[in-house]
């Protein structure tokens, strides 16, 4: 409205009511957080449906290969670069023959182990380290 100021509202009071509901939210907080177990059936869930495992594959075989996976993958160890393109090549060939593995063969949640993540981490990390030295 014209000509009336704005004046800032004086500092609601806490209420014992005000302060019980806040403990209460403080406590579902907990309980939400102690409830991982309905996250991880959520992220199984995820995984199956993703499908990728029907295929024999896990999941850092199927991140995008940009220059910090492609370095990542150099710094492999050779057992594990060999299992990698199986992995893949077995993939390769079961989807163009349209099939999936036997359900015994998948990739459980549980067995997928994210290999190439230490060394993709390292490369990350000096890489950051390389921009912030030219940044000097």
């Amino acid at each position: 409205m014209p000509g009336q100021r704005w004046q800032p509202r004086s500092a609601p009071r806490v209420t014992q009511e005000a302060a019980r509901c806040a403990e209460v939210k403080m406590a579902a907080r907990v309980s939400v957080a102690g409830g991982g177990r309905m996250l991880d059936r959520l992220r199984k869930w995820y995984y199956n449906a993703a499908g990728f495992n029907k295929l024999g594959l896990m999941r850092d075989d199927t991140l995008n290969e940009d220059d910090d996976v492609k370095e990542a993958l150099k710094r492999l160890p050779e057992h594990l670069y060999n299992e990698r393109v199986f992995r893949i090549k077995r993939a390769l060939d079961l989807s163009l023959k349209h099939q999936i593995l036997p359900k015994d063969q998948w990739v459980k949640y549980e067995e997928d182990h994210h290999y190439l993540e230490p060394y993709l981490k390292e490369v990350i990390r000096e890489r950051h380290e390389r921009e912030a030295w030219n940044k000097k």
